[in-house]
């Protein structure tokens, strides 16, 4: 298992987030591991020639995560957690696994800003 997927597996839904800036950003909604066999961009299957790759990776994932299909794919190779947030108008934003800094003290602590994680759409 990966350090990032180890770190991943420390982190329980209801958790506090936290951005580099120190300020409490939401907390955890979702906690997803990564999949390194995820629909990925740069190979996909052959399909049927009127399929798009948005329409792919919608077949593919339920409904998690709601981004663009490119970052979609990251998300779910890397692993990612979904945090309920006042901070963006559509109430979630994601975090890239590689994003979270530590898991102590029963909260998640960022290396990045709130302003650069991707909202839900």
């Amino acid at each position: 298992m990966s350090q990032q997927q180890d770190t991943v597996s420390r982190v329980t839904t209801g958790m506090p987030v936290v951005d580099s800036t120190g300020v409490e950003i939401g907390t955890v909604d979702l906690v997803r591991r990564g999949d390194p066999a995820a629909v990925t961009v740069e190979a996909p299957a052959p399909v049927d020639p009127g399929s798009s790759l948005d329409e792919l990776i919608e077949s593919a994932a339920v409904d998690e995560p709601d981004v663009p299909a490119d970052l979609a794919a990251r998300l779910l190779r890397e692993g990612y957690l979904k945090v309920s947030t006042e901070l963006v108008h559509t109430g979630a934003v994601y975090v890239l696994a590689d994003r979270i800094a530590t898991v102590a003290d029963g909260a998640v602590r960022l290396t990045v800003p709130a302003a650069e994680l991707p909202a839900e759409e």
